[in-house]
Parts: structure tokens; C-alpha cells; sequence
């Protein structure tokens, strides 16, 4: 059985995983577990952004996803064989993403990529994709660009930004919210996030003003003035925003933090973000503390397999995992690219446990936003 050993300081642990761009050996969470059986089945790809900056995102996402296809291939893989969970290692740039689908482009027995993880990633697999003119299905990404075309191999299932901004935004509309602050914990994160967040809030009816960190979020967060905006839109990673809520701590003006997926609540608050902001954390996925099949199939697979806290992103793992599983179970005659693309191109609806995938005219599904939030006590309720 593989355990995954515990951490509490994600990226202190998470930064030997940098040193894969110099041809270390992967992280022990990247690495694959047992496999089932000894018969060559198909292989299923997943590319992953192993960079700084990606690393507490792609972690959890890569863990759920392992869970469960481990647990397929417990209990009879596909069409009796083992899926070949491969885990295409990338440091995020174009280049490093175009040579990892190289490494597939030509395999037979690779029929799908699932669960490219991060944003950018999943984007740059799209446009890689394209210019390469690979025909493979490419499903279940972590793409929460809401502004992309999606193309007709691209299969997104989660909820992208602009639906969860707009959820958000719009629990808080009904306490007669008027104005809103966006920080952004970057430059980059500016660049990406900036044109969603001023349509939407302008779309409220919402008075928007931004603010940026200029390197250092704690200091962000002590030098805001009485006059600004009482709800803060985050845009950034879990410790970007542990360290612009320490800076919050020294405001006596009681503020709301609304953050989007890619932050993990655990994490923030055990690296010792603020207890006295109350931070609400939006997520594509069913609360991990829902009774729905797929969600009590996860937290027990998870504790069987893995020393890690149930958490909504390797939720989403374990989800785009299974999604992909249902899909290719259904196909009729030869497991080839070519079938698989073709049956993941019908967008037929599937239930994945009680999460109901449903393709809208924009060729994406978002059937789930919820919410999780911080108490004063530092516990992560939802």
C-alpha cells in the first residue's frame, strides 16, 4: 500500500520538485504507486506543472487522481487490464510542456490526456495540442481560464473563474455589497485574472478598485486605508494569501477575504494565516464533507491509499480521474485514440458519482461552485 508521507510546510517540502528541470528523480508524491496486474492495458496521460508556483495546486490535484485510478485498477482496471497512470512531469513553460507531449505523441497505447493541472498548464496543452495537430482527447483539465474558446478535443467539467467570481460575488450582493477590492499577488496574477474580474463586477454593478503587492502581501495588507472595501477578491496561491492576511491582522477595520480554487483553507490557516479575517474560499467540487457517492468514495480511497487530508483540489483529481474512467468504459469495439476522441466528442451527460457532468453551448460543464470558509477558531468549515 503507498502512503504519502505528511507535510505542513507545503512549498519547504514541495521545492525539491524544482529540481526536476535539472533531471532529479520526481517527488514521492509524483511517483506512481503499486500496479495491478501485469498485462500491458492502455495508458492515460496527465501532465502536471511541477513548478514553484504550481506546486501546492498540482500536489493535491496529482494525489486525487492517483487514488483513483490505484483504485481501479483494484478492482479490475479497464476491460480487465491496468490503466497506465502516466504522470508527464513539466516546469510549466511552453517548451517543457511541448517536449512532455512529445513523449506521447507517437505511443498507441496512450488514448487520453486527464487532468492537465494548473490553469496555465491545461491552456498550454490546448494551444500545444493544436499546433502539433494531436488528435487525443484532452479531458477533465484544471482550467479556470473562463475567457479560452474550447476546441472540439478539449473537455473542461469544472466550473472555470469567471463562474466562481460571479457566485461569490453574488452571496455577498445580497448583504448590499456596493464596492469591491481585487488583490492581485502579482504581476502575473494581474495579467491573467485582471479582465475577468473587471467584467464581472462591472456586469454587479460593483465599484471595483485594485490593488496590487509590489513584492510583499503582508505589508499590502497593513498599509490598506479605512476608505478601502470592506470584501477583498484574492487572486493568487495558499501562501500568498497566508501572508497578506498577517498583514490584515493589523487592521482594525474587519474585512471579508474571498478567494477562488486554487487556495487550499488547511494549508493557509497552518501556515499561519489570519484567524481573525474571515476568508471564503470558492470551489468546482462538492463539499468534501458531502454524503454523494463519489465524494465518500474519495475520502475512503483516499485514507487508504494516501496520508493526506480530504481537500477540495485532490477532490477535483480524484473527480477528473473518474469522469475519464466512465467515458472510456462506455466505448464500443478497440480502446484507440481515435475511438476515444470520437466518444468524448458526443458531450453526452455523465453522472460520476452524483457529480453530473452537462456540456453547455460553450462546449463546458460547471455543475458545481460551493464555498468553504475560515472560523475564528482557525477551522475550515463549508
Amino acid at each position: 500500500m503507498y502512503k504519502q508521507p505528511k507535510n505542513k510546510k507545503r512549498r519547504q517540502f514541495l521545492q525539491g520538485a524544482a529540481l526536476l528541470a535539472a533531471g532529479a528523480t520526481a517527488p514521492l508524491w509524483a511517483q506512481p504507486g503499486k500496479t495491478v496486474g501485469n498485462s500491458r492495458g492502455i495508458t492515460v496521460a496527465q501532465v502536471v506543472d511541477f513548478s514553484l508556483a504550481q506546486q501546492d495546486v498540482s500536489k493535491d490535484f496529482l494525489i486525487g487522481s492517483r487514488a483513483a485510478w490505484q483504485d481501479i485498477n483494484a478492482k479490475g482496471g479497464l476491460r480487465g487490464k491496468p490503466v497506465q497512470h502516466l504522470t508527464l512531469e513539466t516546469d510549466g513553460t511552453p517548451a517543457s510542456i511541448r517536449a512532455a507531449l512529445d513523449k506521447i505523441k507517437d505511443d498507441p497505447s496512450c488514448v487520453v490526456l486527464s487532468g492537465s493541472v494548473g490553469d496555465q498548464v491545461a491552456g498550454h496543452v490546448i494551444s500545444q495540442l493544436q499546433q502539433s495537430r494531436t488528435e487525443i482527447a484532452h479531458t477533465a483539465p484544471w482550467l479556470q481560464n473562463s475567457s479560452l474558446d474550447i476546441d472540439q478535443q478539449t473537455f473542461p467539467i469544472f466550473a472555470a473563474r469567471q463562474q466562481q467570481i460571479s457566485h461569490a460575488l453574488k452571496t455577498l450582493s445580497v448583504m448590499g455589497l456596493k464596492e469591491l477590492g481585487a488583490v492581485y499577488a502579482s504581476d502575473a496574477d494581474q495579467a491573467i485574472y485582471r479582465s475577468d474580474v473587471e467584467r464581472i463586477a462591472s456586469g454587479m454593478g460593483l465599484k471595483l478598485l485594485s490593488f496590487r503587492s509590489g513584492g510583499d502581501l503582508a505589508v499590502l495588507g497593513q498599509k490598506l486605508t479605512p476608505a478601502t472595501p470592506a470584501v477583498l477578491l484574492f487572486l493568487g496561491g495558499t501562501p500568498e494569501l497566508a501572508q497578506f492576511t498577517q498583514g490584515l491582522d493589523k487592521q482594525a477595520r474587519q474585512r471579508y477575504v474571498v478567494a477562488l480554487a486554487d487556495v487550499n483553507l488547511q494549508t493557509m490557516v497552518q501556515m499561519g494565516g489570519t484567524r481573525s479575517t474571515p476568508i471564503i474560499a470558492t470551489q468546482p467540487v462538492p463539499l468534501i464533507k458531502s454524503s454523494i457517492p463519489v465524494v465518500r468514495a474519495y475520502r475512503e480511497t483516499l485514507a487508504r491509499l494516501f496520508d493526506e487530508p480530504p481537500v477540495p483540489l485532490s477532490l477535483a483529481g480524484f473527480i477528473a480521474a473518474r469522469y475519464t474512467y466512465e467515458v472510456l468504459r462506455d466505448i464500443e469495439g478497440p480502446l484507440t485514440r481515435q475511438h476515444t476522441l470520437g466518444e468524448f466528442q458526443r458531450r453526452a451527460s455523465v453522472d460520476v458519482g452524483g457529480f453530473r457532468v452537462a456540456f453547455d453551448a460553450q462546449r463546458r460543464s460547471a455543475t458545481y461552485v460551493t464555498q468553504s470558509m475560515t472560523t475564528a477558531d482557525g477551522r475550515v468549515i463549508g
